[in-house]
């Protein structure tokens, strides 16, 4: 990835059909930053993350993205993830069929020649050695590389398979939608500790959807921006989060 990424979003409209959901977000994201987004259901948080790996219901009626000064939009979903874009999913699917860790090594190959064409493909077995080192960190049991892409996974076994596929993808930017639902305290523990340990060794840029506050006191940001009705209405540090504990989402939102 390159070693030094900025992604402009600039007053990003978005609909479907006739209906609204993005009234012009702005956002700068660059490596080495750790975001987070948080604000009520329906203010459109996932929304923009979806739009941004190329979601084809989404139609953008105004607006810009670019990656490196290069338009984002026009790319697509493959070209998105080899520019170096990744996307956590709040609710990953399953697909049988295909083994977890022959999905991942093909994955890797794929974006390493994408940057290099003259990049040589990692094999199965030094790949299942990284594989291995990076689930153990997760607490992963390593029978998950045989397995189907989250078929039988529980729920917090599917969001750290997420995080598996960031540490090994070792994207440029990434977006987390709401990795953190779903976890228990030691869970959640487990997969933010990991996702610091990631973001710093990689220098990565780190966006992160999240409800919890909770994740906080693992993840320290550079910045928490607060959406509502498509657009993003605050900006700030952790003090916003005690802003929202103490008077909720109202005491920042102005119409």
């Amino acid at each position: 990835m390159p070693k030094k990424t900025s992604l402009q979003i600039k007053n990003l409209r978005v609909a479907i059909g006739k209906t609204k959901i993005l009234n012009g977000v702005s956002l700068q994201v660059n490596s080495g930053e750790v975001h987070i987004i948080m604000g009520q259901n329906g203010s459109g948080k996932s929304t923009l993350l979806s739009v941004l790996m190329g979601h084809p219901k989404y139609e953008v009626t105004g607006g810009s993205v670019t990656i490196n000064k290069k338009n984002l939009l026009k790319m697509s979903v493959p070209e998105r993830a080899q520019a170096g874009i990744f996307l956590g999913f709040q609710h990953p699917q399953t697909v049988s069929g295909v083994t977890f860790g022959n999905f991942l090594r093909l994955a890797r190959n794929s974006v390493a020649v994408a940057h290099n064409a003259k990049a040589m493909p990692i094999g199965p077995a030094p790949f299942a050695v990284l594989m291995r080192a990076e689930m153990e960190k997760l607490k992963m049991d390593s029978s998950f590389i045989s397995r189907f892409i989250n078929e039988g996974f529980s729920g917090g076994e599917k969001k750290k398979s997420e995080i598996l596929q960031m540490a090994l993808l070792e994207p440029a930017i990434a977006f987390l939608d709401e990795i953190d639902s779903g976890l228990d305290i030691d869970a959640l523990k487990i997969v933010a500790t990991e996702l610091v340990e990631i973001q710093k060794k990689q220098g990565m840029a780190l966006v992160i959807v999240s409800h919890n506050p909770k994740i906080l006191d693992f993840i320290n940001p550079d910045k928490i921006h607060i959406m509502s009705k498509g657009k993003i209405v605050a900006e700030g540090g952790k003090e916003i989060v005690h802003q929202i504990e103490q008077g909720g989402y109202d005491a920042l939102i102005k119409e």
